[in-house]
């Protein structure tokens, strides 16, 4: 674990998902946290708390202030999703890339979240991170635009796969906590056509490790972005299948049904695609690497969807 001792940091956004799991890490490691967020709770773990509006003018430079180091984590989820588009991409952007660029330019060691579909659909399956970005949705292009104002102010950018992890519902918007919920419910679990396109999955704890990791080596990771993965492709009907078998073990029942349905008109091209980060160039500045097996992994995320109650 990283030694983080007499270090400040500052989450923005550390009530959500990811941001709260980095909070927990940061300060396991020693360091001073701040959580900001609108709501930022009452954490489980040593941190003073914030309540702020990041998008109000003078909020960020505020809640910064004397911090060693800022984590934008925040994510805008006001339509219910990530997939912002048409009158939302407006309300979206002054979230995700307007509080991020701030937080950047406030004179402070930044690191931020990124997406390893930025990509594009164009892409490898397999990434390094060497390849030219042609984001292809809003949210992508979104979180290009914020992690370029970080790497201008000599920020880092930890770009990340599918992440999952047990959450409440009002946290976790991820496909493994939301198949898991179906599964739980006795629902079939779809997947889009055949469902053999790849997913690369890291559990909320491993992800959070590289971001303390990262605060460890920020002077070595300056000024650009990083992949953060298992560097292993799972296809989706064996992952869904995966999470059917595990609450079926937890529970007791039969497992559901995996069926297929034609993709939704919704679904983007990097949604009927594989993507698969290879993480090596972090591993090598920082040692990081996912540390827990996806069955595990998956077995742990059920479990906390159940609770003590249902174990």
């Amino acid at each position: 674990m990283s030694d983080l001792s007499g270090a400040f940091a500052v989450v923005l956004g550390g009530s959500g998902f990811v941001g709260s799991a980095v909070a927990a890490r940061l300060a396991a490691c020693g360091a001073r946290v701040r959580v900001v967020a609108r709501d930022p709770g009452t954490p489980a773990f040593p941190a003073e708390t914030v309540a702020a509006d990041l998008t109000e003018p003078g909020a960020v430079a505020r809640v910064v202030a004397g911090a060693d180091v800022v984590l934008p984590l925040v994510l805008y989820t006001g339509g219910g999703t990530w997939r912002a588009a048409g009158a939302q991409a407006t309300d979206a952007a002054r979230v995700n890339v307007d509080v991020v660029a701030t937080a950047a330019a406030a004179g402070k060691t930044v690191i931020a979240a990124g997406s390893t579909s930025q990509v594009g659909a164009d892409a490898p399956e397999v990434i390094t991170g060497a390849e030219q970005d042609r984001p292809g949705t809003e949210y992508d292009r979104q979180k290009t635009a914020a992690e370029a104002a970080v790497l201008a102010e000599g920020g880092v950018s930890l770009r990340l796969p599918v992440v999952f992890g047990p959450a409440p519902a009002s946290l976790d918007r991820g496909v493994v906590s939301a198949m898991a919920r179906r599964a739980l419910a006795g629902q079939p679990l779809t997947v889009w056509g055949s469902g053999g396109m790849l997913r690369d999955l890291v559990h909320v704890d491993d992800v959070a490790a590289a971001f303390a990791a990262a605060v460890a080596h920020a002077d070595r990771l300056a000024g650009r972005h990083w992949l953060i993965g298992s560097g292993h492709g799972v296809p989706v009907v064996e992952l869904f299948t995966l999470i059917a078998a595990t609450v079926a073990e937890q529970t007791g029942r039969p497992p559901v049904p995996v069926t297929s349905v034609p993709p939704p008109e919704h679904a983007s091209p990097m949604d009927l695609r594989g993507l698969v980060a290879d993480p090596s160039a972090f591993t090598a500045v920082t040692g990081w690497r996912p540390s827990r097996p996806l069955a595990d992994a998956v077995a742990d995320t059920v479990a906390g969807l159940l609770g003590p109650q249902g174990r």
